[in-house]
């Protein structure tokens, strides 16, 4: 049964996940004991399955509550889903004055995420004043440590000027990482670099890739983007985008 294991199996949070893809229902237990028992890492990995509903009943409301808990035991990652839950009104109203507050904390003890999740909100005005030079500042911040997305938003502002002076070979080299860290965004971005110099194969295997990886958002946005290209390949590749979508939306 479920809660018949060992107490170092219980406390062993990478064991519970490496279990949650062979016995998501047994690892959702073991979790909840572990989580009872005090145990930080096993309390966030429980607001996440918890807000997914993996192994356990999807509780938006419960996840946040553990979130809470292992962020006042000191777990960044769930003070940052807990601004997640707030920023999105996952088990509670929205508010995202609050989840700016639960990034900014993460954001300065220098958790990726929530550097990324703060400058989205002080790059939109959202729940804070809007601050294009901080936000460009935590978008370098956290693309310094290596996070994807926030690889493809720098090289963005370094395109456009926006908040900093125009660099095209700094934003390229950052669409290049961000790509090569597999973001879609950056996928898309650098493809539209590859493509503007005529390297159309190379720019035509990216757009592959982030077709493969884009959410419907993107991918309507996307199609919009390469029906409007110079190039008869690349328009091509519209229709793969517009067939993903209608895919992923059914």
């Amino acid at each position: 049964m479920g809660f018949l294991l060992r107490r170092e199996e219980v406390l062993n949070v990478e064991q519970l996940q490496s279990m949650l893809d062979d016995s998501p229902v047994r690892a959702a237990q073991a979790i909840l004991v572990a989580a009872k028992e005090g145990v930080v890492d096993a309390q966030a990995l429980l607001g996440q399955i918890l807000l997914e509903g993996r192994g356990i009943a999807r509780d938006e409301a419960l996840a946040l509550r553990w979130f809470q808990i292992a962020a006042q035991g000191g777990h960044l990652m769930a003070r940052n889903m807990a601004g997640r839950c707030l920023e999105h009104g996952w088990g509670c109203a929205a508010d995202e004055a609050a989840a700016a507050r639960a990034y900014q904390q993460a954001a300065e003890a220098g958790l990726d995420w929530a550097q990324y999740n703060l400058a989205n909100l002080l790059a939109t005005g959202r729940g804070v004043a809007e601050d294009q030079q901080q936000a460009l500042a935590l978008y370098r911040q956290a693309a310094e440590q290596g996070h994807a997305k926030s690889m493809n938003l720098l090289g963005r502002y370094l395109e456009d000027g926006q908040s900093c002076p125009r660099d095209l070979d700094a934003a390229e080299a950052w669409y290049r990482r961000s790509a090569e860290g597999g973001d879609f965004r950056g996928q898309f971005s650098y493809a539209a670099v590859l493509a503007d110099r005529g390297q159309i194969d190379a720019a035509l295997e990216w757009l592959r890739e982030a077709l493969a990886g884009g959410n419907l958002k993107f991918l309507r946005t996307a199609q919009k983007a390469l029906e409007a290209a110079n190039d008869p390949l690349i328009r091509a590749m519209a229709e793969a985008y517009k067939e993903r979508a209608v895919h992923l939306n059914l």
